[in-house]
């Protein structure tokens, strides 16, 4: 996904996305059911994200709304060459960093295991059932608390589905928040299905259609 009206995300903007996705995701029920404590979600979180976000800027597009950082998008474009060897190992060394960190942090192995077995809510292995590789795949749209309802989101989210619908491509993502299906259905999105694997805990996996966009004005929805 390329476009030129969101503030594309670098690397010196690292620390600054840390914190962004720590603050809006620290009472995720995805997270809170990962790691129970509140103390060592506060702890393991930046480190966690950390992890993730050096793996995402080598295979995902990040875009901001803006240098601040007040809202965040990470697609994956799905329509790229695939290259089976070379995403394996970056998914392993990802995976490596941080289960080592996970061990080191939480002595117990009790995180490290809620990981193991609730992998199923991490890996958007639910997408295989749609058998559809014109795709992108939101793996996280994020707007700092303070600046929800601001239109933050929707500014982030029709960018992303103007690309799509100029491309022919359908969108996928999930939520473990069962308020923002809603969200999604107002911006064209339907419930592919819900997955409950281990934790009791859904995960909403939601897909928007080839050119059914709904468009929504940037005063609505945050």
């Amino acid at each position: 996904m390329e476009t030129d009206n969101l503030y594309r995300v670098e690397k010196k903007d690292l620390k600054k996305l840390e914190e962004l996705l720590t603050e809006c995701f620290a009472k995720d029920p995805l997270y809170e059911k990962l790691i129970p404590d509140d103390e060592v979600r506060r702890r393991l979180l930046p480190e966690l994200f950390k992890c993730d976000l050096e793996e995402f800027f080598q295979t995902c597009e990040i875009y901001a709304d803006s240098e601040q950082l007040n809202g965040i998008v990470v697609v994956s474009d799905e329509t790229e060459a695939y290259h089976a060897l070379k995403d394996y190992i970056e998914d392993l060394i990802a995976s490596l960093k941080t289960d080592h960190f996970l061990i080191k942090e939480d002595n117990s192995l009790k995180t490290l295991w809620n990981f193991i077995v609730g992998k199923d809510y991490l890996n958007s292995k639910w997408t295989d059932d749609i058998h559809e590789d014109k795709r992108l795949h939101v793996i996280y749209l994020a707007v700092r608390p303070s600046m929800q309802h601001h239109g933050i989101s929707s500014i982030l989210m029709n960018e992303v589905l103007s690309y799509a619908d100029e491309n022919g491509l359908i969108v996928s993502l999930e939520t473990h928040n069962e308020k923002n299906v809603e969200l999604y259905k107002h911006f064209g999105f339907s419930l592919f299905e819900i997955v409950e694997k281990h934790f009791n805990l859904k995960q909403y996996c939601m897909v928007r259609q080839k050119a059914l966009r709904k468009a929504c004005k940037e005063s609505e929805w945050a």
